[in-house]
């Protein structure tokens, strides 16, 4: 054999490695970006499934927290009822120290100041704060009027000259706003 035709055999035993070995790389190549591909697929699928986790867990903190809110307004409204139920019985108890301090029985004046003073000591434990009126600039968030009266003093004009009934707020919000006579 010539040196020609030995080097022309060589070279296409070479090639013919070298072949196999570039289907293995274009393979490999081909594989990889597959993979790169189901990579870049299943990272865009986790941040789906991550993004609808963090909104599905938002949306059950604001679920609790309005259930939460709802049952503290359903015990506030409650408590409002019954303590509206019990104002015509602290309205009666003033009538009634009233009457006996102008009758001068002060026994029974002590045992109904006694009463009212535990009523409205507890009341004040749950909220209850009577509306200060008496001598107060008329306010229409706090006072209803129920008559006017003129008076002389010009500094007394717009102020609360009488209470008709005592007005009670109850943490914070008014339950009943105090009836008032105004001066004008």
């Amino acid at each position: 054999m010539s040196k020609k035709s030995t080097n022309t055999n060589e070279k296409a035993k070479v090639e013919e490695k070298a072949k196999p070995e570039e289907k293995v790389e274009k393979g490999l190549e081909e594989k990889v970006a597959e993979l790169l591909k189901e990579n870049e697929e299943l990272k865009a699928s986790v941040a789906k499934e991550k993004d609808d986790y963090l909104r599905l867990m938002a949306d059950f903190e604001n679920f609790r927290r309005h259930s939460a809110e709802a049952k503290l307004e359903l015990v506030s409204s409650a408590s409002a009822d019954t303590i509206k139920g019990l104002l015509p019985i602290l309205d009666d108890c003033e009538r009634a120290m009233k009457m006996l301090s102008e009758a001068k029985d002060d026994v029974a004046l002590e045992g109904t100041e006694l009463i009212y003073n535990k009523l409205m000591g507890y009341l004040k434990t749950k909220g209850l704060e009577p509306i200060k009126a008496k001598d107060e600039k008329f306010d229409t968030d706090f006072h209803e009027a129920v008559a006017q009266v003129p008076v002389p003093e010009e500094d007394r004009k717009g102020l609360v000259f009488d209470v008709v009934q005592t007005g009670y707020t109850l943490s914070g919000k008014v339950i009943r706003y105090a009836k008032v006579v105004v001066g004008i």
